[in-house]
């Protein structure tokens, strides 16, 4: 045992060369073939470098493939991909979140950003993770702003001459329930008295997402902006989030513009009467402020 310690010293702190397979355990037994470093136990685990964000940052000309474990802020293992530091732990399509409301019949996985936030794996009535920016399949549904989800995020629903009066679906039976509403006059939200906290960063009285999820903020959507690759749809897809261009429904009408174009997702973030939202296309990516009567795509973020 004395001798197995001495070579793990030799291979953190000195400047030796090994040729062969090593194996850190206590019953002598040799290595995996496949492994170079085989360590076994039934009692206790592996500490690789634990350090603060900061310092993590500091780290000079970091190798490819390089992992620690990070202290502060999101805390977590990393690995650095050649770009960015990933946190661990991501999941594609199979986690538990049942969608509920949002998404009728579908079943939401999580996954882990480069800013070590969680979210849903898709946009909201999507029924799958996107292969590629322009997947139909991975579209989902088109919500107008602070609307729940009652059908109206179908971007097959039919329109009704608004604004209305009430925020709250299925009240009374309303006759817009499930339908988008139209609305060309000033200041283009589809209630005709505007309420602001419909969705926010606590969720919101009609927040779409499923349990445990809400509507991202602006400054949340913009962070996330500002780790892609490239401003604009190449890296939105080449994110951990694929984000896709499943266009708009317009506020005037309810027609769809601008599919396998334009990816136009909503924040919860109000701006005057307007509210704010991600866009992004082949050429060109920002934050901007759009009517509410909008029908934007929606990517849920862990609470």
């Amino acid at each position: 045992m004395k001798r197995t310690i001495t070579t793990i010293f030799a291979l953190l702190f000195g400047t030796i060369t090994l040729i062969c397979q090593v194996a850190i355990n206590t019953d002598n037994s040799d290595p995996d073939g496949s492994a170079m470093l085989d360590v076994k136990s039934t009692d206790k685990g592996i500490l690789i470098p634990r350090m603060t964000e900061v310092q993590r940052d500091a780290i000079s000309s970091p190798a490819e493939g390089l992992i620690i474990y990070q202290t502060d802020e999101t805390e977590g293992l990393y690995y650095y991909d050649g770009t960015n530091w990933i946190i661990m732990g991501a999941s594609y399509g199979t986690g538990e979140n049942n969608a509920g409301n949002a998404g009728i019949g579908s079943n939401y996985g999580t996954v882990v950003s480069v800013t070590g936030k969680v979210w849903l794996d898709r946009n909201l009535g999507a029924s799958q993770v996107a292969d590629s920016v322009d997947n139909a399949n991975a579209y989902g549904d088109l919500y107008q702003w602070g609307r729940a989800a009652d059908g109206h995020e179908d971007c097959t629903s039919g329109t009704y001459a608004g604004p209305v009066d009430s925020w709250i679906a299925d009240e009374d039976n309303n006759a817009w329930d499930g339908l988008f509403i139209n609305n060309d006059s000033s200041p283009y939200d589809w209630l005709s008295t505007q309420v602001d906290d419909l969705w926010n960063e606590m969720g919101g009285q009609n927040n779409p997402c499923p349990s445990g999820f809400r509507v991202p903020t602006n400054a949340e959507l913009n962070q996330e902006r500002l780790t892609w690759i490239s401003d604009d749809a190449t890296g939105a897809f080449a994110s951990p989030l694929k984000l896709t261009v499943g266009g708009y429904r317009l506020y005037s009408n309810g027609n769809l513009n601008a599919v396998d174009y334009l990816g136009s997702y909503w924040s919860s973030t109000v701006d005057g009467a307007n509210a704010r939202s991600m866009l992004f296309s082949s050429s060109t990516t920002g934050m901007e402020s759009q009517y509410r009567a909008y029908g934007n795509s929606v990517r849920c973020i862990k609470d």
